[in-house]
């Protein structure tokens, strides 16, 4: 595969201000924008060991990895994050990767099944706020479960949702788009920095090979406006924007997992 600067070159980064205007936002977490006219949101990936969530939380398994030193604490910034009174949810930021052999993806449907909830609560985002509950009564995942990452598509939804993409835009792998990442996932010192990639839809994959930032872009878009794709720091899902034919064809995939929210459209 040719180098990713190859593929994708630097964009002016005042071509983020029509996302701007649209979601009346300043993209600091990424621009969510209405439908256009339609909207589905992808869910991000959570993966589940074979035998079951067990009774652990990932904080009582980080406490104990620490109390028998087979863990170090872990520090940023001059902050311990594991200092006492901090609780380790589990999850983390940015591209989620299967686990490995043990673990299935867990659909977020069959977790609210489980607990007779729904799949994103109304009125809300999906986030770990909204999400059906696979807690201890420490408040932190079960150690069983991998919850979504905040800020990014898992790779395997990243490659289905870019298909379908060039399948529902007339240029096909060719269309002309643009990448944004927020100055969040790219540790930027000055929040009002913009970096934009131009590039081939085709050639959307590639980003995932990205070293920093380890991130889905913020924004992913038509150069035409058509269809937009906008992935917040903060949330475990992906709005598409977009024609109602593309949103249906992204509720129908049974690769991803989406839903429609009538309040967040």
């Amino acid at each position: 595969m040719p180098e990713i600067s190859a593929l994708w070159s630097p964009a002016p980064a005042d071509a983020t201000a029509w996302l701007a205007h649209l979601s009346g936002d300043d993209g600091l977490t990424g621009y969510l924008v209405p439908g256009l006219p339609d909207a589905a949101w992808v869910l991000n990936a959570m993966y589940e060991r074979e035998e079951g969530p067990g009774t652990v939380s990932h904080h009582a398994a980080r406490r104990a990895a620490l109390a028998d030193g087979s863990a170090e604490p872990l520090v940023a910034g001059g902050l311990d994050l594991d200092g006492e009174g901090l609780l380790t949810t589990g999850g983390g930021l940015g591209w989620a990767r299967h686990p490995g052999p043990g673990w299935r993806r867990l659909r977020w449907a069959e977790l609210a099944r489980r607990g007779g909830e729904p799949v994103v609560r109304e009125g809300m985002l999906p986030s770990y706020r909204s999400a059906p509950d696979a807690t201890a009564e420490d408040g932190s995942w079960l150690v069983g479960v991998e919850p979504p990452t905040e800020g990014s598509l898992d790779r395997e939804s990243w490659d289905r949702l870019t298909a379908l993409l060039a399948e529902h835009s007339p240029a096909g792998p060719d269309t002309p788009c643009l990448a944004y990442y927020n100055p969040m996932v790219m540790r930027a010192v000055e929040y009002d920095s913009r970096h934009v990639l131009a590039g081939r839809l085709g050639d959307a994959r590639a980003l995932a090979g990205l070293d920093d930032p380890d991130f889905s872009p913020s924004n992913l878009w038509a150069a035409d406006g058509s269809w937009v794709v906008c992935t917040d720091y903060d949330l475990w899902a992906t709005k598409v924007a977009g024609p109602t034919s593309l949103v249906g064809a992204v509720l129908a995939d049974t690769e991803l997992e989406a839903v429609r929210l009538p309040w967040a459209g």
